[in-house]
Formats: C-alpha cells, structure tokens, sequence
C-alpha cells in the first residue's frame, strides 16, 4: 500500500508545493474543489465562502502548473471568473520551466449564454476557449469567435472525451478542471478525471447546498489512491489519484520526508 503523509501546509515552501503537485504523466486531468466538513459544495450559492487563504496557496499552485484551466459557465457566472492572471512569481516559476505566463482558460457550456464582452474572454492575456455542443444554433456560437477560440463537440451536450482530446491536440495536456459540480459529475462519468484535489472546509452547512458532483451518474464508483493530507487553519487539503492500469508504484505521486518531497514510496 502506498504510503500516504500528513504535514501542515505552513511548514512546505513553496517549492515543496509545487513537487508535491506533480503530475504522474504529462496527459493529466485534475479537478480542484472545495467541500463543507459535511459535504455542501457551496454556502449561500458559492463555492468561495468556503475557502480561505489556507488552501487558496494550493490553488494557485494548481492554476500555474496547469496548461489550460476549465471551467463550466455556470461556475464562470457564479464565482465572477474575470481574465486569468498569475502573480509575477508564478509566472517567474513557469518561464523558468519553458511554459507560458500564463494557462489557457476554457470554458464549456451547453447554451453559450454567457456575455462575450466580458472580461474573461476581452482581457485575456492568452486567446480563451469556448467549449460547446455541435449543434449549437450558429447564431449562439458566432459572436465567440472573435474573442475565443469554439471547440464545438457532442450533441445536446459537451462531449468531454472529445473536448479533452481537443485540448490535447493544441499541446494543452495538464488540464486543471475548477467545476461545477456537473461538469465534475460528466468528467467522471466519462472516466476522465486522474486526481481530485479536495479541501475538507471546518464548517457545518446543513442540508440544501449541491455536492461537488450533481447531475449524470458514473456507471461504477472508481477507486482513488490518497497521496497525501495537508492541514491548514483546520482545513484538510487532500490529493486523491485515480490509479490505472498501466500506473505502477513509481509513477503514481510524491511523498515527504521531513526535509521536504523524496521520491516515491
């Protein structure tokens, strides 16, 4: 069994947070949620409330090893996602590393209603994406051309297996998936997703908020390998990867020692 560590965030640099979120395989799906101690994805409709500056340092981590980060438009409404920005030291790490500043930023909806003036697409410091199905009436599509580039897949929905190999055909193959729940919910059912990156918030919601999956049901529940839980101000910030056949003990995570990030267990 592979062995899995337990740390306090406070005590990594940063550079033992960026090697604790390697990717296994340079083809690499990650989802990135934040969940109630007993289980609302959001409080008062946002996800945000729910975080804070503890796991917000691991959020960001994500956002500048990722090549493209997806988001579904309900999510993209909801939180107020503006244009992707990176502070200067991430994109210092990234340079250093042959990536762009930036990621890419796409954004899949099966309606397209979203404002196509807005900051997320005109203020992008990379050409965005937008994801839809392909029949989509043109006349939906058409004004996302001149601020996006459309992947246009399935029929009467996203097909995200095709979207994902999409993403992949333009170079973009660490993709860093930040919801909704539905979408979460279609990546799983699709057996896309390689790592869930969930934060346990200390905070008791009650009933009513969604969880971090709604919508289409996975044919099977699919296991997952905990690599490792990081404590921070009460929240839990654990990484789950989902093992494949061809994964073997040597390529499946990173574990800490006490001087920091070793090699596999």
């Amino acid at each position: 069994m592979a062995q899995v560590e337990y740390r306090r965030l406070d005590d990594l640099t940063d550079d033992e947070v960026y090697a604790a979120y390697e990717a296994p395989r340079p083809d690499w799906l990650r989802v990135n949620f934040v969940s109630s101690a007993d289980g609302a994805a959001t409080l008062d409709g946002l996800s945000g409330p729910l975080s804070g500056e503890e796991d917000k340092r691991v959020f960001k981590v994500l956002r500048a090893r990722c090549d493209v980060l997806m988001a579904g438009s309900g999510t993209v409404r909801a939180e107020e996602y503006k244009e992707l920005k990176l502070s200067p030291e991430r994109k210092a790490w990234r340079l250093a590393r042959g990536l762009p500043e930036v990621p890419v930023m796409a954004i899949a909806s099966r309606t397209a209603h979203l404002d196509p003036q807005a900051p997320i697409f005109t203020r992008a410091p990379r050409r965005p994406i937008l994801i839809v199905p392909a029949d989509l009436p043109e006349a939906a599509v058409k004004p996302f051309k001149e601020v996006a580039d459309v992947i246009a897949v399935g029929i009467g929905a996203v097909d995200y297996t095709a979207a994902v190999a999409a993403l992949r055909e333009r170079g973009l193959r660490q993709i860093l998936c930040e919801g909704g729940p539905h979408v979460f919910a279609d990546l799983t059912a699709a057996d896309l997703v390689d790592e869930l990156d969930l934060t346990l918030s200390p905070k008791l919601v009650g009933a009513g908020p969604m969880r971090i999956a709604e919508g289409r049901a996975a044919p099977e529940a699919r296991p997952l390998v905990l690599r490792h839980v990081l404590e921070a101000g009460g929240n839990l910030i654990l990484r789950y990867l989902r093992p494949r056949e061809n994964d073997t003990r040597s390529n499946i995570g990173r574990v800490f020692d006490h001087n920091g990030v070793t090699g596999t267990p």
